[in-house]
């Protein structure tokens, strides 16, 4: 896949969780937002809650990796690490937009553990940081997205190409994204 590809394909996704956003989520009242199909799972607005504190991670890493970066050339053809394409395989939705692996989340990005995550404004702030994702993938067409390093959330040894990375971040949105999709369609779904 080309780097330009790669990137026109992200932005597309990250546009499509924008107008999901505003068409099905917007709306919601408190108790819709809190709701939860059995004590064990999410509620809307803790999906939005563990996006959002990923995004607070990586959104300024990645900003800052991209205007501090000393490879400005890009490259026509981006190509995965083996660890960056296990990294964001695990995170794309199968082609039925359904997880093929679950997935326990760090507990300082959960938010049944980590409660602090949950604000007043969870799912604008979620909104906001898809914008400002848009303008980090305008800003990456212009650096070499193969040699630019990120390091990860749970480790700052371990570090993902930029296109993997994003990859990572952005499938990790989607698979979210459906997530709480599925709970707002869910039969029991309270009407208001």
């Amino acid at each position: 896949m080309t780097s330009k590809e790669l990137l026109i394909e992200l932005r597309a996704i990250t546009e499509r969780n924008i107008d999901l956003l505003r068409q099905r989520f917007n709306d919601l009242s408190d108790h819709q937002k809190r709701w939860k199909t059995d004590t064990n799972s999410w509620s809307v607005v803790e999906v939005f809650a563990h996006l959002n504190a990923y995004a607070n991670y990586y959104h300024p890493v990645f900003a800052m990796r991209i205007e501090t970066s000393r490879y400005r050339e890009p490259k026509d053809i981006f190509i995965s690490s083996p660890l960056g394409k296990s990294a964001w395989k695990s995170m794309k939705l199968g082609n039925a937009k359904n997880v093929k692996r679950r997935m326990k989340s760090p507990k300082s990005f959960n938010p049944t553990i980590e409660t602090t995550l949950i604000t007043g404004a969870t799912i604008e702030a979620f909104e906001k940081d898809q914008l400002q994702l848009l303008n980090i993938l305008t800003n990456a067409e212009d650096v070499n997205l193969r040699k630019v390093k990120v390091p990860i959330s749970i480790s700052q040894i371990i570090r993902l190409r930029l296109g993997d990375a994003l990859q990572f971040v952005i499938y990790h949105n989607e698979r979210h994204m459906q997530q709480a999709l599925n709970i707002i369609e869910h039969k029991s779904f309270p009407k208001n």
